[in-house]
């Protein structure tokens, strides 16, 4: 699972230790995605303007993947800009998100080698602006060697876009090696996604209440487990990621199968029927 090592638990809060005591550090999901939303709304009921909004949720992001790293979870995928945000948002409001998008990743590589993280992006990121694409290598290639946490950033990401751009890859790949079309498996699917180098999603939170998934990670998330908290992203924390994280051992995760309690039960019946005759 982790692959570098160390575990820095003496680093958490104090009621991050403790909550981190009740989990079973053998059942960590692997990855954890999260749709943070809610900086809009947790601006205005302060009657604050949004952008004081988004540069809390940048704060929120920080201090998450902080955790993340410090309980050792492999994985971090973090919705941080849509394709529908760059369409229908106000174009100030697009201009400042990747202004902060800069600031952040300005501010934050320091702290990402200080605690092993390595950051990453999915999405149609070629059609950013220059000026922050570069900036986004510049960060990618400080921490690639990093160890720790895979923190990766969707940008100017949508889920059909993503499954658009593996079809249109697969469909080259046929064209190149003459495969017949009866032959395509779901793995083929699977390498021409920009995920196609991590694991799918154990565990998918989404901040702020909404019930649905906003074009997220559609073909990874068949089989993942949703959490949905009523707190607002900016006031998001590392203790619950921690809150999350327990809801998900407490499940039983089936995969489309009957599970472990439900095959008890049909046990039994067997056995009932077996007494009987």
């Amino acid at each position: 699972m982790y692959s570098s090592g160390t575990l820095r638990i003496d680093e958490l809060t104090h009621e991050e230790r403790n909550l981190y005591a009740t989990l079973k550090p053998e059942r960590l999901p692997e990855h954890v995605a999260i749709i943070m939303d809610g900086n809009g709304r947790w601006a205005g009921q302060r009657s604050l303007k949004r952008f004081v909004g988004h540069q809390q949720g940048a704060k929120s992001v920080q201090l998450v993947t902080e955790t993340a790293s410090r309980i050792g979870l492999p994985w971090l995928t973090l919705y941080a800009f849509s394709l529908e945000n760059k369409l229908r948002r106000p174009r100030a409001e697009v201009t400042f998100l990747m202004r902060l998008l800069r600031s952040y990743l300005e501010s934050n590589v320091q702290r990402m080698m200080d605690t092993n993280v390595r950051i990453r992006y999915i999405g149609r990121t070629r059609e950013l602006p220059l000026e922050v694409q570069d900036k986004m290598n510049w960060a990618e290639e400080a921490t690639a060697r990093n160890t720790g946490t895979t923190l990766t950033l969707a940008l100017n990401y949508g889920g059909r876009s993503e499954l658009v751009d593996a079809f249109r890859g697969l469909a080259a790949e046929i064209e190149r090696k003459h495969i017949g079309l009866d032959r395509i498996t779901e793995q083929d699917i699977h390498r021409h996604l920009y995920t196609a180098h991590m694991p799918d999603p154990d565990l998918l939170i989404r901040t702020s209440g909404e019930m649905r998934i906003s074009n997220f990670l559609p073909w990874q998330i068949a089989y993942t487990e949703i959490y949905v908290t009523e707190r607002f992203w900016p006031d998001f924390r590392g203790i619950h990621l921690l809150e999350a994280i327990a809801d998900f051992q407490r499940r039983e995760r089936r995969y489309g199968g009957i599970g472990e309690r439900c095959g008890e039960v049909e046990e039994d019946a067997d056995r009932i029927q077996i007494a009987a005759s």
